[in-house]
């Protein structure tokens, strides 16, 4: 299993930098930041900077969107990363949360989505494309790669992230929901021809090593409110009773009242008050260390490839630490 570290890009954007050396000298093969143009400083600037400082970590989104880029500047953006650096670069992509919703707008649709991601993949590794009726390549891209990952909840997103992305995102730890999730997702792979053995499976979630269990569930109950902001989306899709979607994802939200994206992936976030604790050790990975092995083996056992860490609460380094010493480059199973 790979590990990769997922982090908010808040000023000053130099120690976002330090962080990804951080997380490369502790073996982490992968850093991701969120992409929310007013809320965090712009996430590509920094991985420039993270790439000339670093000799092999890749760098990626967790998660940009449809919306807010034209698709041919998101490319763009990746391809030329790439020609820099080489291949460092994972496209991770989404309908569109916080970088949409906080000005306003409302999440891309399925459909839309999968045109942007068609897009995006096709122009940053140099193929032709038709935009607006109009043939568009870029012509400097050679023989370029990006490897294009679609984060997911739903039975249609999942079956979407199977059929046309390269990977799939599921951001929570809980193994039966991650059983169910890719399940769909392979039944989706296979449907298109292609092999389970070529689709990676990452999960993120916030993860932190230590025994006080109770001041964990307080640091990282912010979680369960930013995952509560798509469940939300599925029941209004499905409806609450839908037999499509396991119950075990979506009947923590009812007492779900409202969401400020002001307090989005922070520790006391007050929007979150209705996150059971259950909820918070389903989703998140709490505890010693050997808790940790226990549910990441659980989790590689199920299929998946990478887990992702996010770190947003007040002991960051201790939990690196721990998986740098404990965790990465040994046996799970």
């Amino acid at each position: 299993m790979e590990f990769g570290l997922v982090a908010q890009t808040n000023p000053p954007a130099k120690q976002v930098v330090e962080l990804a050396q951080r997380a490369e000298d502790a073996g982490f093969t992968h850093f991701w930041t969120f992409d929310s143009a007013v809320l965090w400083e712009e996430p590509f600037v920094i991985y420039s900077q993270i790439l000339s400082s670093t000799k092999h970590i890749k760098v990626g989104t967790m998660v940009t969107n449809p919306l807010t880029r034209d698709w041919t500047v998101t490319a763009s953006l990746f391809a030329t990363l790439n020609e820099m650096f080489g291949p460092r670069t994972v496209c991770g992509i989404g309908r569109g949360d916080s970088a949409v919703r906080f000005t306003g707008g409302k999440p891309a649709s399925l459909s839309t989505l999968s045109d942007c991601m068609s897009v995006v993949k096709n122009l940053a590794e140099g193929r032709e494309v038709t935009l607006h009726d109009t043939a568009v390549r870029i012509p400097w891209v050679e023989n370029g790669h990006l490897d294009v990952w679609m984060a997911a909840y739903g039975p249609k997103a999942l079956e979407l992230a199977g059929r046309k992305a390269d990977g799939l995102i599921l951001q929570l730890a809980d193994p039966f929901i991650v059983n169910w999730a890719t399940g769909v997702a392979h039944d989706a792979v296979r449907a298109s021809g292609r092999s389970i053995d070529d689709f990676t499976v990452c999960v993120a979630a916030p993860a932190y090593v230590g025994n006080d269990v109770a001041h964990q569930r307080d640091q990282v109950r912010w979680f369960g409110g930013m995952v509560g902001n798509h469940v939300a989306d599925i029941v209004e899709r499905y409806g609450a009773e839908s037999t499509m979607v396991p119950p075990a994802l979506t009947d923590y939200i009812k007492g779900r009242k409202g969401y400020d994206y002001s307090h989005h992936g922070k520790a006391g976030n007050p929007d979150t008050e209705f996150v059971p604790d259950e909820i918070i050790d389903r989703f998140c990975l709490l505890c010693p260390v050997d808790q940790h092995r226990e549910r990441l083996g659980e989790l590689e056992r199920l299929g998946v490839s990478q887990f992702s860490l996010y770190l947003m609460h007040d002991d960051p380094f201790g939990t690196i630490d721990a998986y740098a010493k404990h965790i990465i480059g040994t046996s799970l199973t």
